[in-house]
């Protein structure tokens, strides 16, 4: 079994730089899209929490299987860390629910309690190695479920970094 306080550490660390990002957010501004385009930060709060739920919706699914062997090739995957990276536009698979658009705070509480869902999930998984147990993420490849953890942390870096990039256009 690993070791999963680095990756609560993770997720957590990412999660504290999100909601530090959405601060800096007025509420008049909290559903308007930056002026040249995009998303608006309650659409990508909307983004990130149908992302949580359906890695956690696809998790609890797995674990209810027993996992199948793999071969080592059907395991290849690119670096979860990618996830972070803004300068790879890479549009979601995910179509935007409507209904998760909503005001910062009821944004910001239904995510977290997402993430605390997730975490939730972490801690009841700990006496079990959840290597053998795999999801195939759409541009990365075949990932554990160690692995899925850490991607929601990237994802939501790259968003955090996205909410940093929506604030800089109030100075401009």
């Amino acid at each position: 079994m690993r070791d999963v306080a680095s990756i609560i550490e993770l997720l957590n660390q990412a999660h504290l730089g999100l909601l530090e990002a959405c601060d800096q957010i007025p509420q008049a501004r909290w559903k308007r899209p930056p002026p040249k385009g995009g998303w608006s930060a309650a659409e990508i709060l909307a983004h990130l929490t149908m992302v949580e739920s359906a890695v956690w919706s696809g998790a609890r699914e797995e674990l209810s299987k027993r996992p199948p062997r793999r071969p080592f090739w059907k395991k290849l995957h690119i670096p979860v860390a990618v996830s972070s990276v803004r300068t790879i536009k890479r549009k979601t698979p995910i179509p935007l629910d409507a209904k998760l658009v909503k005001a910062r705070q009821e944004s910001l509480e239904g995510y977290s309690a997402a993430r605390q869902r997730t975490l939730k999930l972490i801690a009841e998984q700990s006496n079990r190695d959840l290597t053998p147990y795999r999801r195939t993420h759409p541009f990365l490849g075949s990932l554990n479920l160690y692995d899925w953890m850490r991607v929601l942390a990237y994802h939501e870096i790259r968003h955090t970094k996205q909410i940093r990039e929506i604030v800089k256009t109030f100075h401009d």
